[in-house]
């Protein structure tokens, strides 16, 4: 069994603690986890870009000029494409961009990327994360103490006091257990875990 030692919010040392192999310790495979993030933000692609047609631009309803005679080439309409304010020939129509990715891969992703923070002892472990007061300076002195700048925060359950007083740091992120992603992961360099939240992403992802 892998093991980490777990810490207090003064940076102070309690307990260690074992996990389990498969999930933080599981070989890295970054195909898959190349495959999740494209999967992740294809999902968030709006796909709403458009544009007009020949047949959608307004106005061209009659002959620019006559058929013969102008020593121009022939033309029926002002609205197509080679006019300008004519239509868009192949242009962008509404879309999805998202693609099916099975169960399985997306948890043996997950298990890579906290492999991944793991074995780059880019992981710390706390007993848990309870602050007195929502404090945008008292969260920012926490991550000072661990020597921490940009950070992924990973909580075991609603913990307003902690999540409001993250709200204004830009480099940092909080997220409950049951919305860790593999993007997050590696979007943040570390990453940040309470004891609870670890034993809840072991009990989804441990095989």
């Amino acid at each position: 069994m892998a093991k980490i030692a777990v810490y207090d919010l003064d940076c102070k040392q309690v307990s260690e603690r074992e996990l389990a192999e498969s999930v933080f310790n599981a070989d890295v495979k970054e195909y898959l986890i190349h495959d999740m993030v494209r999967f992740q933000l294809a999902s968030r692609r709006q796909g709403t870009a458009k544009t007009k047609n020949r047949s959608e631009v307004r106005g061209g309803g009659k002959k620019p000029y006559r058929q013969k005679g102008t020593g121009n080439a022939r033309q029926g309409t002002v609205r197509a494409p080679n006019f300008v304010g004519g239509g868009v020939v192949f242009g962008p129509t509404p879309r999805d961009y998202s693609f099916k990715l099975n169960r399985k891969v997306k948890q043996a992703a997950l298990r890579s990327a906290l492999s991944s923070r793991f074995k780059g002892e880019s992981l710390t472990v706390l007993n848990n994360f309870e602050l007195e007061e929502i404090s945008t300076k008292g969260f920012v002195e926490v991550l000072k103490r661990f020597e921490l700048d940009k950070a992924l925060v990973v909580i075991d359950g609603d913990n307003p006091k902690v999540e409001l007083s993250a709200r204004n740091l830009p480099r940092v992120k909080v997220l409950k257990a049951d919305g860790l992603n593999v993007y997050d992961v590696i979007k943040y360099p570390c990453l940040v875990m309470t004891e609870g939240a670890v034993e809840q992403i072991e009990g989804v992802l441990a095989k």
